[in-house]
């Protein structure tokens, strides 16, 4: 059995600012606000959370091969 990575570097995509941030195990993070310019980001079509979008790592459910959202 795979571990699940927890940290994930997610990228703003309106003024490209790189943070490092911890994922929740239990849920979909479907807001992000950018610390740098204060964008609110959501999923692009298709994904189910900011993770999966704008991270370097998918979100935990994903890494499982398990919904996520529903």
């Amino acid at each position: 059995m795979e571990s699940i990575i927890l940290q994930s570097i997610i990228t703003c995509p309106h003024c490209g600012f790189q943070k490092e941030e911890t994922m929740p195990t239990d849920a979909c993070q479907y807001f992000y606000k950018c610390t740098h310019c204060g964008q609110r980001l959501q999923p692009k079509a298709g994904d189910c959370c900011v993770f999966c979008s704008y991270g370097t790592v998918k979100c935990p459910p994903i890494q499982q091969s398990r919904s996520c959202c529903k």
